[in-house]
């Protein structure tokens, strides 16, 4: 049928162009060839036309004349894009839900999407939303997800780093999904229990390096401990974040400032312990999502980087309320007491003692195996004690801490491959002792009991030194991967 319209169009056209006009009764004669009625489709089409030139005409019609064939193939050619995409962009979204950052999540895509035969991918992801267009000869498919899971599980980046090293040209799609499945199920590496012991263990870590003494740092192991546990349930549950950090928050300070006031009220100590109460919700630091939120902005991938810093912030200011809510019930200090005098070498000793079993109880905390656990805890009991020493002989604190991240970095950099884990993995516990939480619950503290200037002057401390944190990765990352130093991330090579 549609090369019968053809036929006519073009009849009709040639007469426009040569410029015959009919009259009279001959003006049209009847063509003895019956042409069918075109159908509503084709009629709309041709009348929407605007051209003059029958062979442009003729053109736009040939694509009416597929074959059913033909018809088929294309089908099968989108149907098949389309579950190609949807195993993409399935990487994507277990990326997110681990925690990834941005440029994690956009170069594994990626590399998969060039693996299972798609020839261009263009990808924007933020915090909790993913949109991904796939192009493939003549077709394409835009795919969209909100992900609502937003945790912490370094081995499931890891997994899936092993898993996109290990892609091969033309590889199926079904072959990837079946992967994808597999790492899905893996169940995580440590149970309530064993995380809310990490939890006590690294905050009383935590505590001595913020000089607290025993009595702090066994307060602070309980009050932790179970502050983890309770969170751990609540997420389980799926409780609102906001909510769960300040039921945890508030818990694990009520817990400490009724430990340490019953040893106080007994007799074993006196009232100069006050101040553990802030270091007994450290736990709750966003250390993972505040880090890929630094790298997400020095990239310049601002969606992703200001909706996971609000996202930190959120929790940080939320747990900060309510610990100040807690301790204005109780009329309780959280002012630093003056510290114990220890001899230089044995407070360095033991410093670089809290820093190890702080980092590598984090690692913990975010799913990390254990030996690469350790791993970031020795490079963080390597640095932490030297950048320490450094800032009690004078130099700045912001400095130390920037470099210090630096050489994390470059650690991070040259361990990666040899403990088989992503850099993310092994820095980001190493760093996260070198966050500066306490000062920042003080300063929520002081803001809500008047004390404006002293609060501004820690919350500009406690920038400063997170911005040092940030740029000091990024160095390292742009003196080890050319896709952090120059701007082409589709022309470069993409490092792990």
């Amino acid at each position: 049928m549609s090369r019968q319209i053809l036929h006519l169009f073009k009849r009709r056209f040639r007469k426009a162009n040569t410029g015959v006009e009919a009259s009279g009764t001959n003006a049209e004669k009847e063509d003895p060839t019956p042409i069918p009625k075109p159908t509503e489709d084709v009629i709309s089409a041709l009348t929407a036309s605007t051209t003059d030139n029958a062979e442009e005409l003729a053109e736009q019609l040939e694509i009416l004349s597929l074959t059913e064939e033909e018809v088929r193939e294309n089908r099968i050619r989108r149907e098949r894009l389309a579950y190609q995409t949807s195993v993409v962009i399935k990487l994507g979204s277990m990326l997110m839900a681990a925690g990834a950052g941005s440029y994690r999540v956009k170069a594994s895509m990626a590399r998969l999407a060039q693996a299972i035969g798609i020839e261009k991918l263009e990808t924007h992801a933020s915090l909790m939303e993913l949109n991904t267009t796939a192009f493939k000869k003549d077709t394409f498919r835009t795919e969209i997800i909100e992900q609502r899971v937003v945790g912490v599980n370094a081995a499931r980046i890891d997994a899936l780093l092993q898993f996109t090293r290990s892609l091969r040209p033309n590889m199926l799609a079904e072959d990837a999904d079946r992967a994808l499945d597999a790492i899905a199920a893996q169940p995580h590496l440590y149970s309530r229990l064993q995380l809310a012991v990490a939890s006590g263990i690294g905050c009383a870590g935590f505590a001595f390096l913020n000089k607290g003494g025993l009595i702090e740092c066994l307060a602070v192991l309980v009050a932790a401990f179970i502050g983890q546990y309770v969170r751990s349930m609540m997420l389980g549950k799926r409780f609102n974040h906001v909510a769960t950090w300040m039921v945890c928050s508030a818990i694990a300070a009520s817990i400490y400032i009724g430990m340490v006031s019953a040893i106080v009220s007994f007799g074993f100590a006196d009232n100069t312990h006050q101040a553990g109460a802030v270091s007994a919700i450290l736990f709750l630091v966003p250390g993972f999502p505040l880090v890929t939120a630094i790298l997400d902005l020095v990239r310049l991938d601002l969606n992703a980087g200001i909706t996971r810093g609000t996202y930190v912030a959120i929790l940080m200011v939320s747990a900060g309320v309510s610990v100040w809510a807690v301790t204005f019930v109780t009329n309780w200090s959280v002012k630093p007491s003056t510290p114990e005098v220890i001899a230089p070498l044995l407070l360095l000793a033991l410093n670089a003692l809290a820093t190890f079993i702080a980092a590598t109880s984090f690692g913990v905390l975010f799913n990390t195996p254990l030996p690469i656990a350790a791993t970031a805890g020795l490079v963080s009991a390597l640095l932490n004690p030297l950048r320490i020493l450094l800032v009690s002989l004078g130099y700045p604190n912001q400095a130390m801490v920037g470099l210090m991240s630096m050489l994390v970095g470059l650690f991070a950099a040259l361990l990666s491959t040899k403990v088989g884990s992503s850099r993310v993995t092994l820095s980001v516990p190493a760093v996260v002792i070198m966050i500066p939480g306490v000062p920042f619950y003080r300063a929520i503290t002081a803001v809500n009991q008047g004390e404006t200037l002293t609060a501004f002057a820690s919350i500009a401390d406690v920038s400063f030194v997170i911005l040092a944190i940030g740029v000091g990765l990024a160095i390292s990352r742009m003196i080890t991967d050319p896709g952090w130093t120059f701007d082409s991330p589709k022309k470069s090579k993409i490092i792990p």
